[in-house]
């Protein structure tokens, strides 16, 4: 399991995001509160982040350390600016790689997507059906062996004009596969073009992740964990988030 972090809101400075809360995302990484498995989020980390005036499309950091030892992040936290940012510490599934291309997030085109969960057996269960649905173009852009990233690619081949509509047909595909295969999953994506948010917190014959909102004048942030001693509310499990442009939060169940 991983830790995420979302913000959409007035531009933030990276390190006030990441690094300093009394329960930041670093702090997560080796001191986690509510991780349903494992026990640290050691495996590497990523940053994801639009700038507020400039180009559309993302910016990204990854590394493969653990994010309290990285020694560039508290430089180039401080640099960083953003109204839009996503990021997450990794606790890799036993079996997949640790390396950059299975680091989040995933990014393509102005899209930008992290994931927190597990489809059991992947390889053995839904990489074969999950593969075999995608266009060709999207088949070719995978890069990694994570779970995570055929997620991600599946959300992007059900895309046509509404992200909602594409994540919520994503996850009832992985519903039917996962009866048919006779396994289980958990499904907390976050997912971003710059100006939205649309995040789940989901799961499938298994324990749901945590996923947290905190709303304030400044902007609205998610997290696997609350950051801090504000009050954050806990996010309904079997839900859909929405996060529009003006920041207003909306909240939908998703139907089995």
């Amino acid at each position: 399991m991983c830790r995420l972090l979302a913000y959409l809101g007035e531009p933030i400075q990276g390190d006030r995001l990441l690094l300093e809360p009394s329960h930041s995302l670093q702090v997560q990484s080796y001191q986690p509160q509510e991780m349903t498995a494992g026990l640290l989020n050691a495996d590497g980390f990523g940053i994801g982040w639009y700038h507020p005036h400039k180009q559309d499309l993302p910016y990204t950091y990854k590394s493969l350390f653990p994010i309290w030892s990285d020694i560039n992040l508290p430089q180039i936290s401080r640099y960083l600016e953003s109204h839009c940012v996503l990021a997450y510490v990794r606790s890799a599934t036993p079996g997949l790689a640790v390396d950059l291309g299975n680091c989040q997030p995933f990014t393509d085109a102005k899209i930008s997507f992290i994931h927190n969960g597990y489809i059991n057996n992947f390889r053995e269960t839904l990489y074969r059906p999950m593969r075999s649905q995608l266009s060709n173009e999207l088949y070719q852009k995978i890069h990694g062996t994570t779970d995570s990233e055929h997620i991600f690619a599946l959300v992007l081949n059900e895309y046509e004009t509404c992200w909602k509509t594409a994540i919520l047909n994503a996850i009832k595909q992985l519903e039917g596969w996962a009866t048919g295969q006779q396994t289980h999953f958990s499904a907390n994506l976050i997912l971003s073009d710059g100006k939205q948010l649309f995040a789940t917190r989901y799961s499938h014959n298994a324990p749901v992740p945590t996923l947290y909102f905190h709303q304030d004048g400044q902007g609205i942030a998610l997290a696997s964990e609350p950051l801090d001693d504000r009050p954050w509310q806990s996010c309904p499990e079997q839900s859909l988030i929405t996060i529009n442009e003006n920041r207003e939060l909306l909240i939908e169940a998703i139907a089995h």
